[in-house]
């Protein structure tokens, strides 16, 4: 994403604490700094919000589903759960342990079952959500430095290293406005075998190994006929 130079980041927070002492160069210098909250900037941008409107709207068996299985699974836990409280609190729960550690056992493997099988149902949600999420992304570099550089700004930094920062520093307007430009609204359906971009890196990683290990097998392999 964006880079955070901590070093450029202290020494602008030490020049706005203290205006005063500050050269006219080095106010010029820290005018040309700008911050941006990246993830605040695509969770508001056009294409993100309009996106999750419509994937209600795609996607409603899906959740509809889901919320259905969410609910039953609720339903067939409540009692078990009022069960192995009210066990635990009786008189002979320090002679029950092993019956109190069952309960709990069968309550965990519903819910790690459940929670499974909720994210098999909602995959196609969440893969919708990666894949709007990759197209903004792709634009977001493209939308700093446009709004970087109207703003006669320099030098970029998150806001994860600042501790304090006055309102002109702040270019998320600015950014927002940049990215809504380039990506007023995105896909929410991705293409058929489209994966998220971290997954597509893993499998070129993968085949390259195996492509490197091939003529290293090759090799060693013995030569028949001699």
């Amino acid at each position: 994403m964006l880079s955070k130079p901590a070093l450029a980041a202290g020494l602008a927070l030490a020049t706005l604490a203290s205006p005063a002492a500050v050269s006219p160069a080095a106010a010029q210098q820290v005018a040309g700094i700008g911050i941006v909250n990246a993830p605040l900037v695509i969770a508001n941008s056009n294409a993100f919000k309009t996106a999750q409107q419509q994937r209600q709207v795609t996607y409603k068996a899906q959740i509809d589903q889901a919320t259905a299985r969410r609910q039953a699974i609720a339903t067939q836990l409540q009692p078990m759960v009022a069960k192995l409280q009210a066990d635990s609190q009786a008189a002979n729960a320090a002679q029950n342990q092993a019956s109190l550690q069952q309960q709990y056992n069968t309550i965990q493997q519903i819910q790690q079952s459940g929670q499974q099988e909720l994210q098999e149902i909602l995959a196609p949600v969440s893969l919708s959500q990666a894949y709007v999420e990759e197209q903004i992304t792709d634009q977001l570099a493209t939308a700093v430095q446009n709004a970087a550089t109207k703003k006669n700004v320099t030098l970029v930094i998150g806001p994860d290293s600042v501790l304090y920062a006055a309102a002109p520093y702040n270019l998320n307007q600015a950014v927002l406005d940049e990215l809504n430009t380039l990506i007023p609204s995105a896909q929410i359906v991705p293409p058929q075998g489209w994966l998220p971009r971290e997954m597509r890196e893993q499998q070129a990683q993968q085949q390259a190994a195996a492509q490197g290990q091939q003529p290293a097998a090759a090799a060693t392999a013995p030569v028949s006929g001699r």
